[in-house]
């Protein structure tokens, strides 16, 4: 008797642990994974510095839809030119974060290849990152030339002051942000949600699409970089390079002016030490600072 030859689909069933009558609907690459999947770091182009030096841009994506990652410095996170720690993150937020940070090379780094390598989930993989031409990035905005008004605009400044670098659990830490901004580009109005963005989605699959038996899609609960609202136009992201855990940034008032301080409060969820970065935005351009702190 001739034996039948296994589908691909029956193949999918049986790595998937799916039943085999569901296996013609089955497809792992469609799934928004949760948790369990890799990180992979990529190279986000490079510019030059006035000085004839180059910046090395990278990035990454976590491929799950809520865990987030802890990867210490070390050989499983890694640069293989010029020391191990380049600068990179060591905690990784889920989905795509581009322009996360920069590497500086010499002038005459020529056709040199700079390797930048990530373990997560016992899978190896690296961002490379040469000066080819074409990943250059020129100065325009959005793939376009700017606007006069994006001509003139000078980038807003930021400082940022903690009441210690030292916090024990559960206690927070005050923040105080002051900010200065030549108010361009003017603010196109009051900000509002985009519309069907007043909940978060849920990340279900639909009623007759498969479900994964691990990692089915849910509503996240962690802690995405926190955004403060100075005003209709500036407004401060805060998030973890380095550290364990996500940490909660908020605003202590609802009414916040930039033409004052800006009093703001850090919720940590567990001990460690953290770099903490702000990023503060007009809508084109930004100026970052960071902050160190030890959880206890």
């Amino acid at each position: 008797m001739a034996l039948a030859r296994p589908t691909l689909g029956l193949f999918l069933a049986l790595a998937l642990g799916l039943p085999a009558g569901a296996a013609a609907q089955a497809d792992p690459f469609n799934f928004p994974f949760t948790s369990g999947q890799t990180v992979a770091p990529f190279f986000d182009g490079w510019s030059r510095n006035p000085d004839g030096t180059y910046e090395m841009h990278f990035g990454y994506i976590n491929r799950n839809y809520v865990e987030e990652l802890h990867v210490p410095l070390g050989p499983d996170n890694s640069f293989d030119t010029g020391g191990v720690d380049q600068g990179q993150p060591t905690f990784f937020y889920p989905r795509v974060h581009r322009k996360v940070f920069s590497v500086t090379v010499p002038a005459d780094w020529g056709g040199r290849e700079l390797v930048w390598s990530l373990t997560v989930h016992g899978q190896r993989q690296q961002a490379i990152a040469w000066l080819d031409p074409v990943w250059e990035i020129e100065p325009i905005l959005g793939g376009r030339a700017p606007t006069p008004e994006q001509r003139i605009n000078q980038a807003p400044l930021l400082s940022v002051t903690a009441d210690g670098r030292t916090v024990s659990l559960p206690d927070t830490l005050a923040l105080t942000a002051r900010v200065s901004d030549d108010g361009v580009p003017r603010a196109s109005g009051p900000r509002r949600r985009a519309r069907g963005q007043e909940t978060p989605p849920t990340l279900q699959p639909a009623a007759d699409e498969p479900r994964a038996p691990v990692n089915v899609p849910v509503l996240r609960t962690g802690v995405r970089p926190s955004e403060v609202a100075v005003d209709d136009r500036l407004t401060i992201t805060w998030s973890v390079l380095r550290g364990p855990a996500s940490v909660a940034v908020e605003a202590d008032s609802d009414d916040p002016d930039a033409r004052a301080p800006v009093p703001m409060t850090a919720t940590f969820s567990a001990p460690g030490e953290y770099l903490l970065r702000a990023s503060l935005s007009d809508g084109h351009l930004t100026d970052m600072t960071e902050l160190e702190v030890r959880v206890e």
